[in-house]
């Protein structure tokens, strides 16, 4: 796709609750499909504190402090672990001076919290 020709692309997610255009059809009905489950419940609205609990939880899962979430066993992976530990120091890094104040502590408090663990764990 070549992106200097002028015209916008735009992504619209189709997750549950998501808005659609006047040139969107619907093409959802009444009927499940087979990926849904019908206990399932929503996917919380996607924002960054949701974003980085996801990331603080898959580096929980990596330490072996909470099981998988497929196979329910724990299992430690101690250089993913300490990926997404950097991934979120990067994304620390990066939002400086852009992040609401709750969002600034929740991330400080993420990232120490995981410090902590993953010396604790590799020691």
């Amino acid at each position: 796709m070549n992106h200097s020709d002028g015209e916008d692309s735009e992504v619209t997610g189709k997750r549950h609750g998501a808005e659609k255009g006047p040139d969107q059809e619907d093409s959802s009905d009444s009927k499940s499909t087979e990926s849904e489950k019908p206990d399932s419940v929503p996917l919380p609205d996607v924002n960054f504190s949701t974003f980085l609990f996801s990331l603080n939880t898959s580096a929980l899962v990596h330490l072996g402090e909470i099981p998988e979430f497929g196979s329910g066993k724990t299992k430690k992976d101690f250089i993913l672990a300490q990926h997404t530990i950097d991934t979120l120091a990067m994304l620390q890094e990066k939002t400086a001076g852009n992040l609401a104040e709750d969002e600034k502590g929740f991330l400080e408090h993420i990232l120490y919290d995981l410090r902590m663990r993953y010396v604790k764990a590799t020691s």
